[in-house]
């Protein structure tokens, strides 16, 4: 498929011009002197979308809210962590589309609010507060029944927005890069819920890339996360009218959870290093959760060699930086 057909594919699925485009690519020069040198390292950098102070989640509600809107939705209902950056895009996406949001929150109801939850209050969501992760989806569904029978059209949104519609948001982030720059040999990011890499991966699946992706996990075992990626690409062949074997070749879905630590948004030695290099070589500056340790995959992976000279490898940036002031 080429870049035009697949732009042409991606212009008849709606969505909502919610930030600037295209992101700045940038190398990293410093960094890849301190940790050993090796292949040409830079940096896509959707850390500095504008809107809602950015990040990955604003490419995906781009297309998901386009839905919701049609749908007439007055409510975006979605669900995360305490300090979630999707929750907090999804209430950015809801004050500029006047629509109400509110979000289900898996934690304890902060005596401050801080980073997130603090934009989460300035943006006027309400933040419902349950005990665990897997009571995140029926609180969700609860509420929507709830807003239904007062008269309100609610949209329920799920988790990192990680739906085939969702991961449309790139799709068409790879498109762009190529206006930028030639396919990187290796693009290396920060993986969860699976949507961003879906894209990724349909993308160069598409356009017949030899690129490869690798996700870093930020708490789910490789094979949960690849199963979660998998059956996102699957749902975008759908979305664009394709066949159905037109994603069913291609880039691998890579998966490398070694770098999780103790869980889901603690910190490894390995990750506060990410954060401290990151940001004394390029003034780039990690979140805790995801992109320091995406962050401390690359430089691993630099030092042990498996990335060479005369590769060029891609750290997409994909955001949360307002975690750091939790």
């Amino acid at each position: 498929m080429t870049p035009a057909a697949l732009r042409d594919a991606l212009a008849a699925v709606p969505s909502i011009p919610l930030a600037a485009q295209p992101t700045p690519v940038e190398p990293m020069p410093r960094l890849s002197t301190l940790i050993g040198g090796g292949p040409r390292l830079l940096v896509k950098r959707d850390d500095a979308i504008a809107f809602g102070f950015g990040g990955n989640k604003v490419r995906k509600l781009a297309f998901v809210a386009a839905h919701a809107q049609a749908e007439g939705a007055d409510t975006l209902i979605t669900a995360g962590g305490v300090q979630s950056n999707h929750a907090r895009a999804t209430a950015a996406t809801a004050a500029k589309l006047g629509m109400r949001a509110v979000l289900v929150a898996n934690g304890t109801r902060p005596e401050k609010p801080t980073a997130n939850a603090l934009l989460d209050a300035l943006l006027g969501a309400d933040v419902v507060y349950v005990d665990a992760r897997e009571a995140r989806l029926p609180k969700m569904n609860e509420i929507a029944e709830r807003l239904r029978a007062d008269g309100r059209t609610p949209f329920v949104i799920p988790v990192g927005a990680s739906t085939p519609l969702g991961a449309l948001g790139y799709v068409q982030a790879v498109l762009e890069l190529l206006d930028q720059m030639p396919a990187p040999d290796v693009i290396v990011h920060a993986t969860s819920s699976g949507g961003t890499q879906a894209g990724l991966v349909a993308a160069c699946r598409l356009l017949g890339l030899a690129t490869r992706i690798v996700g870093i996990s930020a708490d789910e075992p490789a094979v949960a996360v690849q199963a979660q990626v998998r059956m996102i690409v699957q749902g975008i062949g759908g979305l664009l009218r394709l066949t159905d074997d037109a994603l069913a070749r291609g880039t691998a879905i890579e998966i490398d959870d070694r770098f999780v630590g103790d869980g889901y948004g603690i910190p490894t030695s390995a990750s506060r290093e990410a954060i401290e290099l990151a940001a004394r070589t390029e003034a780039l500056f990690l979140d805790p959760t995801y992109t320091a340790k995406a962050m401390a995959a690359l430089i691993a992976y630099v030092r042990k060699q498996r990335l060479k000279e005369g590769q060029t490898v891609l750290f997409w940036h994909t955001g949360g930086q307002v975690g750091l002031f939790a």
